[in-house]
């Protein structure tokens, strides 16, 4: 995960992972070329750009000055896949980890200490890479939500299982104050958190499917103006659309990661 360090922040903007927990934090993309990266996004989605505090390889992404994922170029130094990834706000790392390793998921990289926090790379059980944040958010964590992803949506073998395994680790739905709400609409699960929509888990991937794109993932919607002009831009400069519908398209950037872009009206 990463993080911006700018202008210090008072102790009433902080918002941490101890008073928001359960719910996608923050989106990260883990690339081999970080200017072909940014000239893409930028052209795609308008994104601007600031150096991250974790050093060269990394930028985080601004919408309207408002920071809303992490890029780090180090897939090839890390040998890792090139994919967005969603993080989750915990209160403890460790814990977190410690209830995936016990549910039968793996624990890829952490916890690591990135101040002002810490943070952990895990699997679900069926391979679904996800991520964990512990510590201090981003100042002002509805502005995030609101002008980054739309939502992600877990494509995955059994939708009720994999809630399940999300919902003991991430503390779903539980009686505990500001928990995540989840409910089964429209042949989904749908995660809310303080009503927005955050989240869906649908059914469907195969877990040994030789198309990655089949397999169980974390998909993220990025909300946009214009679909259409996003999925041209997107061919434009070097990426590629998988499917495309009147108010969402499905595109991949040329390093190979994937993503989705919704229109702000359906959502």
């Amino acid at each position: 995960m990463n993080h911006d360090a700018r202008s210090p922040r008072s102790t009433a903007e902080v918002v941490s992972t101890h008073s928001v927990f359960g719910a996608p934090c923050w989106v990260s993309l883990t690339s081999r070329d970080l200017e072909a990266t940014q000239e893409f996004y930028t052209a795609v989605l308008g994104w601007r750009w600031r150096p991250a505090k974790l050093g060269e390889r990394f930028r985080i992404a601004l919408a309207q000055s408002v920071p809303v994922a992490g890029i780090g170029a180090v897939a090839s130094m890390w040998q890792m896949a090139v994919a967005w990834t969603p993080y989750f706000a915990v209160p403890s790392a460790d814990e977190a980890v410690a209830r995936v390793q016990e549910r039968g998921g793996t624990a890829a990289v952490g916890p690591l200490s990135l101040p002002p926090g810490r943070a952990a790379l895990l699997a679900d059980r069926d391979g679904a890479t996800f991520g964990v944040w512990e510590g201090e958010l981003i100042s002002n964590w509805e502005t995030w939500r609101r002008a980054a992803p739309a939502f992600i949506r877990l494509h995955t073998r059994d939708a009720f299982d994999a809630a399940m395994f999300y919902g003991e680790v991430l503390d779903w739905a539980t009686e505990r104050p500001g928990c995540c709400e989840v409910r089964y609409e429209g042949g989904e699960v749908v995660l809310r958190s303080g009503g927005d929509v955050v989240a869906r888990i649908e059914s469907g991937a195969l877990e040994a499917a030789p198309d990655p794109t089949i397999r169980p993932h974390w998909q993220v919607h990025f909300a946009v103006s214009d679909v259409a002009e996003c999925a041209r831009a997107a061919e434009l400069h070097g990426g590629s659309v998988l499917s495309k519908v009147s108010d969402e398209a499905v595109l991949r950037d040329p390093d190979g990661a994937q993503f989705t872009v919704t229109s702000r009206r359906g959502r």
